[in-house]
């Protein structure tokens, strides 16, 4: 009975748990239905495209932060305000006073229809969609190089040969008239002293630590130089994930001369406050893995205010105080002053994307050398990979323009020898 009792008992707890459980659950997604998400993403797209150079939700920037702006006006004095701030003034007070706010005149926007300034202002109310937290699964480890088959196919050798002389040793000692033991092999004892006096084992040993020897000598010298996975730790946490892959930047607005000369370039701070003049902080669930330490919200915004520093710029006056400070960015990529390379070359004519030799860096928080960068890596990819400088439109392009130069039908080397074709042809 007591049992019975217990077993009661248990499922009318169990019964009121899945109850208030259920209770829980749709309360919340009562909750999230509140948010009309279609127009919540359609406002954001408005706001982003046309009100976010002077506007941001929870502060001052250009112009008065919109949060809850729907609270401290009406909407339909919003929406004259909106569509002509100008032609408004001249009918309402407010409008006169709100004007006050910035020497700078707000742009007027007759274009937009009455949906689209409802649901501006209707993301303005609800602000950013809150992401949903997705479980994380744990990718497979990249896979290391492959096995030292030389290395092994010797040890494995030696291990077999040791394994036949034993077998072989105690099978003569059991014919001279030793007594039989158990086991395939003889003892250790036994092996050693056959090995001492087997020329053909001392001739396979040595051998074998030759090969060893001239393996790992060999192998260490031609790592030399090579820094294949070296990630200098840089003075500003900069993550390309969350520039190249997140915010789907392309690589070359900041590298830019990639496309154009010799080297790729290292933007200028001037270039970083293009962007972040306007972006002072990051999203709430941002997070970065710098030096084995996950930084968040607080790190980073701290990280912005390092490139505030370094170009001299206010962010609470909104304005640059001239006192600028260079970043010392560390090189990661450095190749030897004898190897000749272009990125134009490679990146205009060949049509190279930057991960063939840099990786995926749309996914590196900290950048590191991904690519050993040798000699033999590269002549491997010349090998693989075919341009045609034929029908190539860059090099159709020189050609045409040196012809029309040199006033000559047709662009050769013979012609033209050094003084041109050496930009390109080496």
């Amino acid at each position: 009975m007591r049992s019975v009792a217990l077993h009661s008992k248990l499922t009318n707890v169990l019964l009121k748990s899945f109850t208030i459980i259920l209770f829980f659950a749709f309360s919340l997604s009562s909750y999230s239905q509140d948010v009309d998400e279609a127009r919540q993403k359609e406002g954001r797209k408005l706001f982003k495209s046309l009100c976010a150079s002077c506007h941001k939700l929870d502060k001052k920037l250009v112009g008065p932060a919109l949060a809850g702006i729907e609270d401290r006006r009406e909407n339909d004095w919003l929406k004259a305000w909106i569509k002509d701030n100008a032609e408004f003034q001249k009918t309402d007070a407010d409008a006169v006073e709100a004007a006050e706010f910035s020497p700078t005149a707000m742009t007027a926007f007759p274009q937009l229809s009455e949906k689209q300034v409802d649901d501006i202002l209707y993301y303005t109310t609800v602000g950013d969609p809150k992401k949903k937290v997705e479980a994380e699964v744990a990718g497979a480890s990249k896979g290391s190089d492959g096995p030292k088959w030389l290395v092994n196919i010797l040890a494995l050798a030696i291990i077999v040969a040791f394994l036949i002389i034993a077998g072989l040793l105690k099978t003569i000692s059991e014919l001279k008239g030793a007594p039989k033991t158990k086991g395939a092999v003889a003892s250790l004892s036994d092996v050693w002293e056959g090995y001492k006096q087997n020329t053909f084992l001392k001739v396979l040993t040595t051998i074998f630590l030759l090969l060893m020897g001239a393996y790992f000598t060999f192998g260490t010298l031609f790592k030399v130089g090579v820094d294949e996975g070296y990630s200098p730790l840089q003075p500003i946490a900069f993550s390309h994930k969350v520039h190249a892959g997140d915010n789907q930047i392309d690589c070359q607005y900041c590298h830019s001369s990639a496309k154009h000369s010799k080297t790729s370039g290292i933007p200028s701070v001037n270039v970083c406050m293009n962007c972040h003049k306007n972006i002072s902080e990051v999203a709430d669930d941002t997070k970065v893995e710098w030096d084995g330490i996950t930084y968040g919200k607080p790190e980073l915004d701290k990280e912005i205010a390092k490139i505030y520093e370094a170009a001299g710029w206010d962010a609470d006056e909104l304005a640059y105080t001239g006192n600028t400070k260079p970043v010392k960015w560390i090189r990661v990529h450095n190749l030897p002053d004898f190897a000749y390379f272009n990125h134009s070359q490679h990146v205009t004519v060949g049509g190279l994307k930057c991960q063939k030799c840099h990786g995926p860096v749309e996914e590196m928080d900290e950048m590191r050398q991904y690519s050993p960068l040798t000699m033999g890596w590269c002549i491997d990819c010349h090998k693989e990979t075919k341009v045609d400088l034929k029908g190539n439109e860059y090099y159709s392009k020189i050609h045409k323009e040196l012809a029309k130069k040199y006033n000559v039908d047709k662009v050769t080397i013979a012609q033209l020898g050094g003084k041109e074709c050496g930009k390109c042809h080496y």
